[in-house]
Formats: structure tokens, C-alpha cells, sequence
């Protein structure tokens, strides 16, 4: 973040609780016992087997992802895998089957799996359509009712339709212990790779990315509209950093009034959409916090102190605060104010250099990038109860981990870190487990994730 207000001068042990059938709260935490699911691999009939990997990886990775599920190793399960209900059967004195290989629902529940949960199905293509069939059974032998989810789900013949139905499969999974898949989320970050930094999006799952902007300048620091509609991001495309927003769907600028000033950036909307926060040095002083309508008009500012202040962000439950960065006490740390400028007050302690804040969609939470004490550019992921104060630390030594983002779900962040050696976005889950890499190509940074 200090790189971002010098640049542009120059030019928890977090528990998420989640409500589920059976099970009680499920909580979102790396030693939460969680219900045991197993996934076999499905197969496709006909021309549909061509794209049962993609398929399968995409059903495994999105259900595991979610955090709620303990997900059992395939190497464990019986060598009979089933594909509808009809090839599962309960343990009858006259079951003619042997037990252990898969054809009864005790070979399931039973050591070595012992599941709690099995997703099988099949899938076919007809007259061009991907179709899957898919279950979910509670394999437990006390549940009178087994069958959780049967359904059919249409794609195209293709990967990306084997990869839609299974996004779809795995959002019904992912619902049935009372969670929110992310399918159907997108994540907006800024990359290098044509040589210009330029925005783009891309899916949760680090598919399908593509260019937004086109402008061969810098754009950065996205910001998202609460319905998703819209995004805001800092560019100099005009030489000085302005302000712009975008529609996304279809992408097409919406004009937006820059107030004559040597710095406009870091914008972010306000909950009901209606207005941007952002830091400008309008007045000869930068830099300060501001709010305007979705065109530029009616501006005006919100904090008076003489400091760089920088990165507002509205409280999304609330709408009255504002959490931003400000280089008041010293370097520069997180505070917190109302929405007239009153009542101001820091929420990091003061040592290190803290940045980047990010509301949890449930206003009491937020995640931010802290050195806490440590050499300047030792960034590390972290999320604190406003209320209490307390923190958490998410990333451990490994590179610089900075532009935490909340997912819409509350149970995922998105981040950019140089683990791998440059920067790259990542996810993760609220508690720190689950790392996953998102992108590859280039310079990637300033993720925010969006409807």
C-alpha cells in the first residue's frame, strides 16, 4: 500500500457459521470436525467421457473449496463406484451381495471411507445437450431418508458445459449444509501481461479470464458494485490518476467526472450503489477522503486531516462508517469514521504499516495487510473483529501477502502474494487453510471479488 501513496504522489481466529441439516453449526475453522463426503470419479457415456475430467476436477475442487466438507481420498473408496440409486442397496439378512465392494450403503459409511455423504451420478450427451444426472445420499445407517439431491443439470458438449453443470452440482453439495457456493462470483484484478497494466476478470476458480480494459496505460485497485454491475478502478490513462467506471455487462465506460485535482483513486461504492468513496488531492492536499455520486457530480469531502489518506471502504451492513488508510499517527495504519468525518479512530495498534482493508459482508469484520512491526515489504494477510479489536494473522512467511478482498460467501478471501516468485492472486479460506493459486501469466495484483 505504500508503494500506492507514494507512486501516485510522485505521479480472526475468524469462526463462520454456517447453518446445516443434521450436523448443527458447521464452522468454517482447520480443526472443526466437519461431515466426511466422498466424490468418485464420474463417467460419461459416449462423447460425454470426453470431458469427465475437466468435470470431475471442477466438482471436487468447488465442493472441497467450500470448507465444509472433510473431503475422503478416492484411494479409500470400494472398487464398485455407483451411478444411480438403483445400484446402491441397504443390508438386508438376504442381501445376495457381498459386503465391502460398493453395491451396499454400509460399504460407504463403513472403515475404510466411512463416509457421512456420497455424490455419484453419470452423465450422457443427447441432441447436443451435456446432461448430468447427479445424487447426493446421506450414507449414515440411522437416516431414514438417504437421498439429499437428485437432479438433472444441462450443458453444452463441450468442456465449458461439463464445467457449468458440474459448478451447478457442486452448488447444490455445497447448499445442503447451508453454505453459498461462489459459482457465478467474479474476481476483478489488475495484471501486467500484455505489457500495460491493464483490469481484468477472471472466474473463482481462475478460469475464463479476460481483459476489461484496453487503455496501454496503468489501471489498478478494481473495486466491484454491491449487485456486480459495475466496477471502479484508478487508471492513468489520461496521464494523471482519475477515476473511472465501467459497466461490466456489456463492459462500456460510464463517463465519470474527475474534480480537478492532481490525484483521484482508490474508489470504492457505497452499499446501496448510489455513490463512490474515494481519496483525492482536491485542494492542494493529499490526499484526502471523498464521496461522489456514480458520475463524478456532487463531490465533496469527508475527513480534513493534513496526511495521505487513502482506500476508503463503506461498511456493507451499515452504510455509516467508513474504514481507510491514513498516515495520521505516523506510518501509515487503519482507522475508522463516520460517514460525516466524526468520530474517528485507529484500529490497528499503531506499529508496523497496515493497508488494504476489506469489510466481511456481515460489517463486524475486517481483513488487511500488516508488516506489524516487521521490515517494510513483509506484508502478511490478517482479519480483526472491529469491535474487540483482536486479530488474526492468515499468511506466514511465505513472500509479500497484501489486497485481501472478501468473497460474497464471507467464507473466502481473495489475495495477491509472490509465493511463487512473482505476484499472483490467490485464494484461500477465511481461516488461512486451503491456498490456492488463481493466476499464472504475468504480474498479477489489487484483487477484489465481486457478484
Amino acid at each position: 500500500m505504500k508503494q500506492l501513496l507514494w507512486f501516485t504522489i510522485a505521479s480472526l481466529g475468524v469462526l463462520l457459521v454456517l447453518t446445516a441439516q443434521e450436523f448443527g453449526p458447521i464452522t468454517v475453522s482447520k480443526n472443526a470436525a466437519r461431515p466426511k463426503l466422498g466424490i468418485p470419479d464420474f463417467r460419461g457415456a459416449a462423447e460425454a467421457q470426453n470431458f469427465m475430467g475437466a468435470f470431475n476436477q471442477t466438482l471436487w475442487d468447488d465442493v472441497k473449496g467450500s470448507g465444509l466438507y472433510d473431503m475422503v481420498a478416492k484411494t479409500s473408496y470400494p472398487t464398485f463406484v455407483p451411478q444411480q440409486p438403483s445400484d446402491l442397496q441397504t443390508p438386508a439378512p438376504s442381501a445376495r451381495v457381498a459386503p465391502g465392494g460398493g453395491h451396499l450403503m454400509n460399504d460407504w459409511s463403513s472403515p475404510p471411507p466411512q463416509l457421512d455423504f456420497l455424490a455419484f451420478g453419470y452423465s450422457a450427451a443427447q441432441n447436443g445437450v451435456f446432461i448430468l444426472s447427479g445424487w447426493l445420499y446421506d450414507v449414515r445407517p440411522n437416516v431414514s431418508n438417504h437421498q439429499v439431491i437428485g437432479k438433472r443439470y444441462l450443458g453444452t458438449v463441450d468442456e465449458a458445459g461439463a464445467r457449468k453443470t458440474a459448478h451447478e452440482f457442486a452448488a447444490d453439495i455445497i447448499a445442503a449444509l447451508g453454505g453459498k457456493s461462489t459459482f457465478g462470483t467474479h474476481i476483478y484484478f489488475a495484471s501486467s501481461r500484455t505489457g500495460h497494466k491493464e483490469i481484468w476478470a477472471m472466474d473463482p476458480d481462475g478460469k475464463n479470464e479476460r481483459q476489461i480494459t484496453h487503455y496501454n496505460s496503468i489501471s489498478d485497485f478494481p473495486s466491484v458494485s454491491p449487485d456486480g454491475s459495475k466496477i471502479a478502478f484508478t487508471s492513468w490513462a489520461k496521464v494523471t490518476p482519475g477515476i473511472f467506471v465501467f459497466s461490466v455487462d456489456p463492459v462500456r465506460d460510464l463517463r465519470y467526472y474527475n474534480q480537478n485535482a492532481s490525484v483521484n483513486e482508490t474508489p470504492s461504492f457505497t452499499p446501496d450503489g448510489k455513490q463512490i468513496v474515494y481519496a483525492s488531492s482536491a485542494g492542494g492536499r493529499c490526499c484526502r477522503i471523498f464521496i461522489a455520486g456514480l458520475d463524478g457530480r456532487g463531490f465533496r469531502p469527508i475527513s480534513s486531516a493534513s496526511v495521505i489518506e487513502v482506500e476508503p471502504k463503506v461498511n456493507p451492513k451499515t452504510g455509516s462508517e467508513i474504514v481507510f488508510v491514513s498516515g495520521r499517527s505516523g506510518p501509515q495504519q487503519i482507522y475508522k469514521m463516520n460517514m460525516d468525518g466524526a468520530d474517528v479512530e485507529r484500529l490497528t495498534p499503531g506499529n508496523g504499516e497496515a493497508s488494504n482493508p476489506s469489510w466481511h459482508p456481515d460489517g463486524q469484520i475486517i481483513a488487511f495487510a500488516w508488516t506489524q512491526g516487521f521490515a517494510t515489504g513483509n506484508f502478511n494477510v490478517f482479519t480483526m473483529d472491529v469491535a474487540s479489536r483482536q486479530y488474526v494473522q492468515l499468511t506466514h512467511s511465505e513472500g509479500r501477502n497484501e489486497n485481501p478482498s472478501w468473497a460474497p460467501d464471507g467464507v473466502h478471501l481473495v489475495f495477491m502474494s509472490t509465493r511463487s516468485g512473482r505476484k499472483q492472486i490467490w485464494s484461500m479460506l477465511a481461516d488461512g487453510s486451503q491456498p490456492q493459486q488463481l493466476t499464472t501469466q504475468g504480474n498479477n495484483e489489487s484483487p477484489v471479488w465481486g457478484k
